[in-house]
C-alpha cells in the first residue's frame, strides 16, 4: 500500500471515530423515557397496534445520526410502520419488512397518499352493504364466540364490498375496516383478549366504518412533506431476499419482537381472518410468539440468539459503509429465566464486525405501551446503537 493510500485510510478512520464520538454524545443527551411527547402525529393513531414503537424513538435516531440523504432507512420488524413514516417525514426513502399482514397494511397506508376519489368508494361500500341480501359467512374458527350473528353478516357484507372496490382504494378501505373489527366484536378491547357482552349491533359496523374512513383520511391529509418511496414487504425477515437493497441501507432502526413477551398475531388474528389472511401461518413464523415456548420442541433463549445472528448477517450485507444499526429491546422471562435481549443483540452485531457506539436504557412508561402482559411486565428497554466500519 502506498503512503498516500495509508494516509487516506487514516483520515477516513479518524473521521469515522470522530463521527462516532459526536453521535454518542448527542445520543447520551436524549431523554429516552420521553416523559413529554415531542412527536405527536395524527397518523400514529389510525389503527390499534400492541406494544407500538412510539415515533419519538426513530425520530431521535434520525435526528441525531449523520445519515447520507440518498440512503434508505430500514425497519426489519416494521410493525405499524412508525420508523418508515418518520423516515419519510424527514426526507428519506425507506424499507419495512414484517410478517404480519395487518402491520404491513398499516405501514403501506401510513406512507401513501390519500387515494383520489376515495370518498366515492366509501359511499359505494356503504351502498353495497345496504343492498346485499344473502351472503356467505367465511369459515372462521370459533366465530360465534367472538361475534354476534348480525355482526358476522354485517362484516361479511363490508369485506365483500371493500373487495369489489378499485384496487388502488383497497388498502385504505381495508385498513379502515380492520380498525373497527375488535370494536364490534365481543372481545373486551385491543389489549384484553376476553369475550364480554358489548352493546353493539349490525348498524354499528357501517357507522364505525364511515367514521374510521373519515379519521384515516384526515390523518393522511394533514401531512405536508413529500411522500418519498416507502417499500413494505410482507415476509419473514430471515427468509426474504433483499439483495436489491444491498449496500444501500444507511440506517436500520427497529424494535424486534421479544421472546415470550407479546403475541402480535393473537391480537390481530380475527382481523387477519376477516381480511382473508391466515393468522396460524403468521404465528408459526413469528419471532418470540409465546406459543413457541410451550410446545413439545419448544424455543429457548438460544433460538433468539440464532435468529438475531442470522438477522445481523443479513444487516451486514445490506448496510452501506458507515451505516448504523439502532435497536430498542427489553428483556424476556422464559420459564423463570431472565434473558438479556440487549446483550444478545449487541453480541450478534459485534460478531458480524459492527462497532458499538452507544448503549443506554429507557424506562417504559405504562402510558407508552399499548399493553403490557403480566408475563412480560417490561419496565425497561436497552437502547443500542452500532455502526458498520466505513471502509
Amino acid at each position: 500500500m502506498s503512503e498516500a493510500s495509508r494516509e487516506s485510510l487514516s483520515r477516513i478512520d479518524e473521521e469515522f471515530s470522530t463521527q462516532n464520538s459526536e453521535a454518542a454524545l448527542r445520543l447520551s443527551k436524549i431523554d429516552w423515557d420521553f416523559k413529554v411527547r415531542i412527536v405527536t402525529n395524527e397518523i400514529e393513531n389510525v389503527h390499534p397496534y400492541p406494544a407500538k414503537f412510539i415515533s419519538d424513538l426513530p425520530a431521535a435516531f434520525l435526528d441525531s445520526l449523520p445519515l447520507k440523504r440518498d440512503s434508505i432507512i430500514l425497519d426489519p420488524f416494521c410493525g405499524s410502520g412508525t420508523t418508515v413514516a418518520e423516515a419519510q417525514r424527514r426526507g428519506y426513502s425507506s424499507l419495512g419488512v414484517d410478517l404480519n399482514p395487518i402491520a404491513c397494511l398499516m405501514a403501506r397506508v401510513k406512507t401513501s397518499a390519500v387515494p383520489e376519489n376515495i370518498s366515492d368508494s366509501i359511499s359505494n361500500v356503504c351502498k353495497m352493504m345496504d343492498k346485499t341480501a344473502d351472503i356467505a359467512i367465511p369459515p372462521i374458527p370459533n366465530l360465534g364466540h367472538w361475534f354476534k350473528r348480525p355482526i358476522q353478516v354485517a362484516l361479511a357484507r363490508l369485506t365483500a364490498a371493500v373487495d369489489a372496490m378499485p384496487e388502488g382504494h383497497q388498502d385504505f378501505l381495508r385498513l379502515a375496516a380492520s380498525s373497527i373489527i375488535v370494536r364490534v366484536s365481543n372481545q373486551e378491547s385491543d389489549t384484553r383478549y376476553a369475550a364480554i357482552e358489548k352493546p353493539v349491533n349490525a348498524s354499528d359496523v357501517q357507522s364505525h366504518f364511515r367514521r374510521s374512513c373519515e379519521r384515516l383520511a384526515s390523518a393522511l391529509a394533514v401531512r405536508t412533506y413529500e411522500l418519498l418511496p416507502a417499500t413494505i414487504i410482507q415476509s419473514d425477515l430471515l427468509e426474504v431476499d433483499l439483495d436489491a437493497f444491498s449496500g444501500r441501507i444507511g440506517a436500520i432502526i427497529t424494535s424486534p419482537p421479544y421472546p415470550n413477551a407479546y403475541e402480535y398475531w393473537l391480537y390481530h388474528k380475527y382481523r387477519m381472518w376477516w381480511l382473508g389472511h391466515d393468522p396460524i401461518a403468521v404465528k408459526e413464523k413469528e419471532i418470540g410468539a409465546r406459543a413457541h415456548f410451550f410446545k413439545k420442541n419448544r424455543h429457548t433463549s438460544q433460538t433468539f440468539v440464532d435468529q438475531m445472528s442470522r438477522a445481523f448477517e443479513k444487516f451486514q450485507s445490506l448496510l452501506m459503509p458507515g451505516g448504523w444499526v439502532c435497536f430498542v429491546v427489553g428483556r424476556s422471562i422464559i420459564h423463570g429465566e431472565t434473558i438479556d435481549n440487549g446483550a444478545i443483540v449487541q453480541e450478534a452485531g459485534e460478531r458480524t464486525g459492527l462497532k458499538l457506539v452507544y448503549r443506554g436504557e429507557r424506562n417504559v412508561l405504562s402510558s407508552r405501551k399499548s399493553f403490557n402482559l403480566s408475563h412480560a411486565n417490561i419496565k425497561k428497554e436497552k437502547v443500542i446503537v452500532m455502526r458498520k466500519v466505513s471502509s
